[in-house]
């Protein structure tokens, strides 16, 4: 049977990982000399609080390949192929340490994709794969299935301060944007794997209507669409949000999700995201 891995900036309802028995690899937050692991040691409400009173932003980083060893050798050893779909290669060294754990277990089956994506975006990619996986799918199949998604996925997002994705490194083709005028929200994406400038709006609530106005042009046409939304401690408002994707945007499945540690280090609170991809 094949078994599916990923890692913690992948966003689901809690229950879809306990149902599929998903394997989900921590990523570690380092607050000054502490070290914590991304839903093991650390949950999201106390990450949220530390980071309010943090003298400075924590730091993250991925799992090592021996992390990824251990966690995959008890599988393999079961008897199960591994499928591991990871946060994307131009944001995390993620895949990397899952490509170096194959050099320690040479003889299993584990095939590592690069979502080039992460939170919701990663999330329905992990979900299909699983169900297909249940389904008796083999190895090829889900591959072919979550390249096919990867090239479909729309990850769109509104931050309250470009501050966390530029000290944290992760601002990509968004670097342009610094210094422009404070009252700009900028509208941002998941394109190509990194994070790169969709928009410049000059409010908050006229950037978010945007970014459900730019999914439903995108979504158009599909006779199935699968949508999130995900945030970063803004629940009332992202719930406000949802209903107003699901009056303009048809979807056949549908969920909520609040990031969690390693990528609220990087995006920061206010965060409000929308992925979704079409059938």
């Amino acid at each position: 049977m094949i078994k599916i891995v990923t890692d913690s900036t992948c966003d689901l309802p809690p229950e879809v990982f306990k149902q599929y028995d998903i394997t989900v690899m921590p990523m570690r937050i380092h607050f000054g000399k502490e070290t914590f692991l991304d839903g093991v040691t650390i949950s999201k409400e106390e990450f949220y609080r530390r980071l309010r009173s943090a003298p400075q932003l924590p730091t993250t980083s991925q799992p090592s390949a021996g992390d990824f060893s251990q966690a995959l050798k008890p599988l393999v050893e079961a008897g199960h192929e591994v499928v591991g779909i990871f946060i994307s290669g131009e944001l995390s060294g993620t895949c990397a340490s899952a490509y170096a754990a194959c050099e320690l277990l040479p003889d299993a089956s584990i095939t590592v994709l690069d979502s080039r994506t992460t939170s919701a975006g990663l999330g329905w990619m992990v979900w299909e794969a699983a169900r297909m996986a249940e389904a008796g799918a083999d190895v090829a199949a889900v591959r072919a299935r979550v390249e096919e998604m990867i090239d479909k996925m729309r990850v769109y997002f509104v931050v309250d301060t470009l501050e966390y994705l530029q000290k944290g490194g992760r601002i990509g083709g968004a670097k342009a944007l610094l210094g422009t005028m404070l009252s700009i929200k900028p509208l941002l994406m998941i394109h190509g794997g990194r994070v790169e400038p969709l928009e410049q709006v000059r409010t908050r609530r006229k950037a978010l209507a945007r970014m459900i106005e730019l999914m439903a042009q995108e979504m158009r046409g599909y006779s199935e669409v699968h949508a999130a939304i995900l945030h970063a401690r803004v629940e009332d408002e992202a719930r406000a949000v949802a209903e107003q994707v699901r009056a303009a945007i048809p979807c056949t499945e549908f969920f909520i999700c609040e990031i969690g540690p390693t990528l609220g280090t990087h995006a920061g609170p206010g965060v409000i995201g929308l992925a979704a991809y079409g059938n």
